[in-house]
């Protein structure tokens, strides 16, 4: 069974920024997002990979703006952080797996991100397709990959567990070699832990070396404000039973002096990290020291479950590295890391009192939403039909502005920005 080399595993970060957020479909516009400034704060708080896609609107391009200034270029060079993109899904209801798409959908994020390599690429829901497009699509980027390198590893992305479980295995059972990557989203939240009690024992016995666990809040489902509305109106797939579960556990959560989108947070960051770590990574958990980056031997034999979050603005942004750093201060065997960092005892005691406290609120928070546990939409509806009309040409580009709102480069030591009072 032979796998890529070296295994995507050794270097891949835990802590994956996703971009998903950079779109119409989350904030009502996302130009007027300080897209520029998350992407800086987000390195400069030691995160190393950007998880983005051309279906996420402006996302590829906004991602580019901001990697792409004199800030990056002289403080972060691109072998030190990784991309991740996807081909495939070109609209709402269009896709294109074709051999000729996917290396035009290649040529179009290497500009949009501004790079001459993609670190790696995912069919984007694949379950909107059939099993053999996919096994078109995952053939010619590998084809790419061994060409030209401008691919380096392959995977494939979506939302049903058992749909990716059954491609994992015919892709290795037609090729002989194993998909590096598989990610889904909304499936291991405090509402639907499928990705680790269904999907994970099938996804390791076809050889997938990690699997990311994307969107811990459900698209925005576990949130104390409800499902995000953007300007495409109320698209969520949640049935209104499972919305109005959710709504009487972020009334427990409020009672309790909480918010219902920190326990989910730091729930689903906390447990992924053990849960997943069998198709984690090994690589560098993100030093509390702002800018500093941890050896793969520093960090040892140990795996870690990778995880994708993403932001809208500065202060969601602080707030996730914030409960980032507590987590991993609180792991039992990152207790040297801890003091290496200064991370002094009465830091390590609040991170393991706020599990503690987490874990009782996640608890009650799941006996609440009740029947509805581990529900999974349908994806896609009963009414889905590819509307893609195959051609080579690249749609028009979408308006991007030189730079986003409030860029303003963020320092690599000194503030990191995170108040007291923002903890999770």
């Amino acid at each position: 069974m032979p796998t890529t080399i070296p295994p995507l595993s050794s270097f891949l970060p835990p802590l994956i920024c996703g971009t998903a957020t950079f779109n119409s479909q989350y904030n009502p516009d996302p130009y007027a997002l300080p897209t520029t400034g998350i992407v800086h704060r987000a390195l400069s708080s030691g995160v190393r990979a950007f998880d983005t896609s051309p279906y996420y609107g402006p996302a590829e391009e906004l991602l580019g703006q901001a990697l792409d200034t004199s800030f990056v270029h002289d403080n972060f060079p691109r072998r030190d952080y990784y991309l991740l993109t996807k081909v495939g899904r070109v609209g709402g209801a269009e896709f294109d797996y074709s051999p000729s798409w996917v290396r035009t959908s290649i040529q179009r994020s290497l500009k949009r991100l501004k790079t001459e390599y993609l670190d790696v690429v995912y069919c984007h829901d694949v379950e909107f397709v059939t099993p053999e497009e996919v096994l078109t699509a995952v053939t010619e980027l590998r084809r790419i990959r061994d060409e030209n390198g401008a691919v380096k590893y392959v995977g494939i992305s979506g939302y049903p567990v058992l749909v990716l479980c059954e491609l994992a295995e015919m892709i290795l059972e037609k090729t002989g070699e194993p998909l590096d990557i598989v990610m889904s989203y909304a499936n291991y939240t405090l509402q639907n832990t499928r990705l680790s009690s269904v999907a994970l024992p099938r996804l390791r016995a076809a050889g997938v070396d990690v699997v990311p666990n994307a969107s811990v809040l459900a698209m925005g489902l576990l949130r104390h404000g409800g499902v995000p509305v953007g300007s495409l109106g109320d698209w969520h797939p949640a049935p209104n039973e499972l919305r109005s579960a959710v709504e009487s556990a972020s009334r427990y959560c409020d009672d309790s002096g909480d918010r219902i989108e920190k326990v989910a947070i730091r729930w689903a960051l906390e447990t992924w990290l053990k849960e997943g770590a069998t198709v984690g990574s090994r690589a560098d958990s993100i030093s509390r020291v702002s800018g500093k980056s941890m050896t793969v031997e520093d960090a040892g034999d140990s795996r870690r479950g990778v995880s994708v979050i993403g932001v809208s603005n500065l202060e969601e942004l602080d707030e996730t590295m914030q409960v980032w750093r507590s987590i991993i201060d609180g792991l039992e065997n990152d207790e040297h890391k801890a003091v290496e960092t200064d991370a002094k005892g009465s830091e390590r005691a609040w991170s393991l009192q706020r599990q503690k406290e987490v874990r009782e609120r996640a608890a009650v928070v799941k006996e609440l939403i009740g029947s509805w546990l581990d529900h999974a939409w349908p994806s896609p509806g009963l009414d889905f039909a590819n509307k893609r009309s195959r051609h080579l040409a690249f749609p028009a580009p979408l308006p991007t502005p030189a730079v986003s709102p409030k860029q303003t480069a963020v320092q690599t030591s000194g503030d990191d920005g995170v108040g007291a009072s923002s903890r999770i």
